[in-house]
């Protein structure tokens, strides 16, 4: 093809001679050495960082640890542990141990690139949240940024190590503490349970006794009261027993008194009572007598009354015969009789009466005669009878004055009940209203006690609710479960790619930018179009692949270099090394193609625009830090710009990433290739015609 034949001529001519050969050579090593070169010397830096000088100072004084669970105490030095672990090669840096004088003074004129205090009361402050008096340890990390700025960012990781170390430690020693604790809380609970069943028993029994209390205290309240009302009546009782027993005494000393006189008085009525049987004999006797004259007095009057009848008319014969004889008028007469017929009128009734008032005299005369007889036999009957009254007298009046005595000592015993019942009345009305209380209170209390009752069956259950939730283990899950909360996150790498070293990741981007450089450096000795070929007015086409075969094989020979090197050389050995090959040459084509372009386009100015182009893409391809931190209008360039899509490309074929996502690189750079070239390809077909500006450029480079 015409196209080949004007890449094999140009090829020619570049490397007619030694000097041109050895351009060509040169070119060719270029990428090798400023990716191999990088690579080498970025291999793995992390292996070296002992190389690094650091002083370390310990001023840790210790502390000592008290062990909650048995209360033994221990006596530890948290900065000596650290210090054991840094100087043992585990710390990273070259540590050396020195003063805090001699730190400062290192750090500052650069003998030590960073330097690590541990402070006096290190331990100390480690060891207060046991003690409830918590202070945050710290850790002085001295630094100079004059001296290099990435070994004071590694020196914060590594301090960094060192605290979660150290934080792991403590918090495995305090996490131990704390299920150590939590056991003896576990064991302390159940004894509270079994403590609380206890209580919930008693209080079972308390609340019973409470309601039988209640019920006694009920009746006790109702027998006080009935007792005070009783007592209250014995009081009113005893009192008008002590009235009583006053009027009695005092009676009895009368009845005594009177006794006595009645003995003295009828000491003679044996002989007494002897006459009176004799006289009312002889009353009985008079009375007879009298009697019988009564008798006769009322037979008189009875004759009377008959005869004053009979003077009445005897009186009116007489004062007939009077006016008669003339002795008399009968005017007179008339005067007369009517008085003396009255004046017998008046009598004959009261004398009628006086008759039967004798007649009745009499009858009772015969009744008083009869009752004297009476009398008189009962007379003989008492004096007989009277000796043994006047003894029964005697002895009446003993015993009255036996009577009087005991009356006496009733009557003081009396006052006496009378004073004890009025006390025992206001001592059981008290006790009424204590009763009353009593039984109010109880009621109280049989309530509380429910309450308190129904709360220590809630006190139990949570009890036993809380000593199921808290843990009871063996030494040997209390030890891992320390271990687990001092360390509970263990960080697993899954890596679905892994570069290996610190090199193998910069790979990617060094050998897409050493390629860069490669093909930049290209056009420093080959033409980016033949002017042969476009005075000859050869297809544009022809023309630009012409011009771009040259510089694309010469790339080719670049990355295979640069390839071989990186993997037999550096040991950075890619998972799809195929792949890695042909993306290589793929982005070696396409750099090519685009400043080519940019050549053909721009001449010189292209050339500067080429490295231009290549300082934004050292920045915007994501090489070093994750393109996402770039800020704007960078970040969105970094989706526009090839190498973008080369460094993502060889990472997913150098660590065994994703190859859908290199397919989707590779159809990038196809696309920007095949763009580029039908750039350079119009660009050669504008050129056919020669111009002022092109026969005498401005600038030449």
């Amino acid at each position: 093809m015409t196209a080949i034949r004007l890449g094999i001529s140009e090829l020619r001519r570049i490397s007619a001679g030694t000097l041109p050969k050895l351009a060509i050579l040169a070119m060719i090593v270029i990428p090798t050495l400023y990716s191999g070169l990088y690579l080498f010397a970025n291999e793995n830096p992390y292996d070296k960082l002992q190389e690094i000088p650091a002083a370390l100072v310990v001023q840790d004084r210790g502390a000592t640890v008290e062990d909650a669970a048995d209360g033994t105490s221990t006596q530890t030095n948290f900065g000596d542990e650290v210090a054991e672990q840094l100087l043992s090669g585990d710390g990273g840096f070259g540590w050396v141990e020195t003063s805090q004088a001699d730190a400062e003074v290192g750090v500052r004129s650069g003998r030590f690139d960073a330097a690590l205090i541990i402070g006096p009361t290190f331990s100390e402050d480690l060891a207060s949240s046991g003690k409830f008096e918590p202070q945050q340890a710290s850790l002085i990390l001295i630094t100079n940024d004059a001296n290099n700025y990435l070994a004071a960012t590694i020196a914060d990781t590594i301090v960094g190590k060192v605290r979660d170390s150290i934080a792991e430690q403590v918090g495995t020693e305090a996490a131990d503490t704390f299920l150590k604790g939590f056991a003896s809380i576990h064991t302390n609970l159940a004894s509270g349970v079994d403590g609380a069943q206890k209580l919930v028993d008693g209080a079972t029994q308390l609340s019973d006794g409470t309601v039988q209390l209640v019920d006694g205290t009920a009746r006790l309240a109702s027998g006080a009261g009935e007792a005070a009302s009783g007592a209250s009546q014995l009081a009113t009782g005893a009192d008008e027993l002590a009235t009583a027993s006053g009027r009695l005494s005092s009676g009895a000393a009368t009845l005594s008194d009177g006794l006595d006189t009645l003995r003295s008085k009828t000491a003679s009525l044996p002989s007494q009572t002897q006459e009176l049987a004799d006289g009312a004999q002889q009353v009985a006797d008079g009375n007879a007598q009298v009697a019988g004259y009564g008798q006769e007095a009322a037979a008189a009057a009875r004759d009377v009354v008959g005869q004053l009848g009979n003077a009445q008319t005897d009186v009116a014969a007489v004062l007939a015969e009077l006016v008669a004889s003339g002795e008399l008028t009968q005017e007179q007469a008339d005067r007369i009789l009517p008085v003396v017929t009255q004046v017998i009128d008046d009598v004959t009734p009261r004398v009628e009466a006086a008759a039967t008032q004798v007649e009745g005299a009499s009858q009772k005369l015969d009744e008083l005669s009869s009752g004297s007889a009476q009398v008189a036999a009962g007379a003989a009957t008492l004096a007989g009878a009277t000796p043994a009254l006047t003894q029964g007298i005697a002895t009446a009046a003993s015993g009255g004055d036996q009577l009087a005595s005991g009356a006496a000592q009733l009557d003081a015993g009396a006052d006496t009940l009378a004073s004890g019942a009025g006390t025992l009345a206001s001592g059981t009305a008290q006790v009424s209203d204590g009763a009353t209380e009593l039984a109010s209170s109880s009621v109280t209390l049989r309530d509380g006690t429910g309450e308190l009752l129904s709360g220590m069956t809630e006190l139990r259950d949570g009890l036993v609710a809380g000593l199921g939730k808290i843990p009871d283990v063996d030494e040997q899950t209390q030890e891992d479960t320390a271990k687990t909360i001092g360390n509970p996150v263990e960080v697993k790498k899954d890596t679905i790619a892994n570069a290996g070293t610190y090199g193998a990741g910069l790979a990617p981007f060094f050998m897409s930018l050493a390629a860069w450089i490669g093909a930049y450096v290209l056009f420093l000795l080959v033409r980016p179009l033949s002017t042969r070929s476009l005075a000859a007015g050869r297809p544009a086409w022809q023309t630009a692949l012409g011009g771009w075969i040259p510089p694309a094989v010469i790339g080719i020979a670049q990355v295979a270099l640069m390839f071989t090197v990186v993997k037999f050389a550096l040991d950075i050995d890619p998972v799809y090394a195929v792949g890695t090959a042909v993306l290589l040459v793929l982005a070696s084509a396409t750099f090519v193609a685009i400043l080519q372009a940019l050549n053909v386009y721009l001449g010189a100015v292209g050339q500067f625009l080429g490295l231009v182009l290549m300082l934004v893409q050292l920045v915007t391809a994501g090489g070093t830090f994750p393109w996402q931190t770039i800020p704007e209008p960078l970040r969105s360039l970094h989706r526009f710009l090839p190498m973008s899509y080369t460094v993502e490309g060889l990472r997913q074929l150098l660590y065994g990433g994703d190859l859908a996502t290199v397919a989707r690189d590779v159809g990038v750079l196809l696309v920007v290739l095949a763009v580029a070239l039908l750039a350079t390809t119009y660009a050669a077909y504008k050129q056919r015609v020669w111009s002022p500006s092109r026969l005498q450029p401005e600038l030449v480079l």
